[in-house]
């Protein structure tokens, strides 16, 4: 059976759809999952979450669509919880010492009139290339913290009803100090029928986000890496370039950071360009997110040089125990003057032509001025 899973983030509360997994402890509502016939809820962002309507066009379009509108709603949540249900809370936070071991809970509610099995499972968390917190696909084995939390493979609730589940984390002796982003999440498997027959089974999900520190010594530091630049210059000669750059935002320490990022280019001539890069929200340990810029106005002067520099941000309501180190970095790129070249030669190229044109005139009038002399010469004896 064919798999298709696409991300939906919860709305907020004023829609009354808010993600289980939010970095700032915001007053918020429960994770709410709705899964009409084409919706696939996944793990809301981090720090924002939105309101999402509840049918997507795209999969009508570029994955075959779902073939019974009328399919039958189901609606449910994930949220933080004590043992007694839940608590208000939008994630869990825990700080450890490697070794130590904690038992959470999360509440799993049915806001529907039929008993529902929902599937669970832990998992890594990662940052998308979109900047929002996720887990891997459902399936996929967990190889970091998300292997530390134990959860029950699925759960039964009945009608309008809440089941609470124990998650137990069991942090390794040997484990790394620092931040060991994690999460659970409850899932429900809907088959469908697409447009052209095929049977899909949409994995849909909710999730609350495990915010998990490893006590011990930390770095919080930044990385630029990969940077390239290209001129992309104007063929007019009277106009400037532009300058496009790209590089690498990494997290080199051990806690997430957020990132402000900006470029600077200085050219041997002319005026020097300067433009700030979209800010990062959250790049985990060890993580990376890409970026690039546009410089515009920056004149041909053979060669310049470009800056980059990251300068690093503290998330939400995270403490981080020493000063975060910011990263830059530096290349050079080239900046040919090809068109103030061109009009160059173009103009050098008119004046040897119109010194040619002169010098072939004068010539001629000469040779005309020489015949006529010779010619003059030659008649003067006749006449006498």
């Amino acid at each position: 059976m064919l798999h298709a899973r696409t991300r939906t983030a919860l709305g907020a509360a004023a829609v009354a759809l808010v993600a289980g997994l939010v970095v700032a402890p915001a007053a918020v509502a429960p994770a709410v999952a709705v899964v009409p016939t084409a919706v696939v809820a996944g793990l809301a962002d981090p720090d924002a979450p939105t309101a999402v309507p509840t049918h997507d066009p795209a999969l009508d379009v570029d994955r075959g669509g779902v073939g019974d509108p009328q399919a039958t709603t189901t609606t449910w949540s994930l949220v933080p919880a004590t043992a007694d249900g839940p608590d208000g809370r939008v994630s869990l936070r825990h700080e450890l010492d490697p070794g130590a071991q904690v038992t959470e809970h999360v509440a799993v509610t049915n806001h529907t009139d039929a008993p529902q099995t929902f599937a669970l499972a832990a998992g890594d968390g990662v940052v998308t290339a979109a900047g929002e917190f996720d887990l891997p696909p459902t399936g996929t084995a967990p190889t970091a913290a998300g292997a530390w939390l134990d959860v029950p493979a699925g759960v039964d609730v009945g009608p309008r009803a809440t089941v609470v589940v124990p998650v137990t984390l069991t942090v390794p002796a040997d484990a790394r100090p620092g931040d060991h982003p994690a999460g659970v999440v409850a899932s429900l498997a809907t088959p469908v029928e697409a447009v052209d027959g095929t049977r899909v089974e949409l994995d849909s999900r909710v999730g609350v986000r495990l915010h998990l520190r490893v006590t011990g010594d930390v770095a919080a530091a930044l990385a630029v890496t990969d940077v390239a630049a290209r001129y992309v210059p104007s063929w007019n000669p009277f106009a400037p370039g532009t300058v496009e750059v790209s590089y690498v935002v990494e997290n080199a320490g051990d806690v997430r950071l957020g990132a402000t990022s900006g470029v600077a280019v200085d050219p041997w001539l002319g005026g020097a360009a300067s433009v700030d890069g979209d800010p990062v929200r959250e790049v985990l340990p060890g993580g990376s997110v890409a970026r690039s810029v546009v410089l515009d106005g920056v004149w041909p002067g053979v060669r310049a040089a470009v800056d980059v520099r990251a300068e690093p941000l503290v998330v939400g309501d995270d403490v981080v125990p020493v000063a975060p180190a910011a990263a830059s970095a530096t290349a050079t790129v080239w900046t040919p003057p090809l068109a103030q070249v061109g009009l160059l030669l173009l103009l050098v190229g008119a004046a040897l032509a119109v010194r040619t044109v002169r010098r072939r005139s004068a010539a001629r009038v000469a040779r005309a001025v020489a015949d006529a002399r010779a010619e003059a010469l030659t008649a003067s004896p006749s006449a006498g």
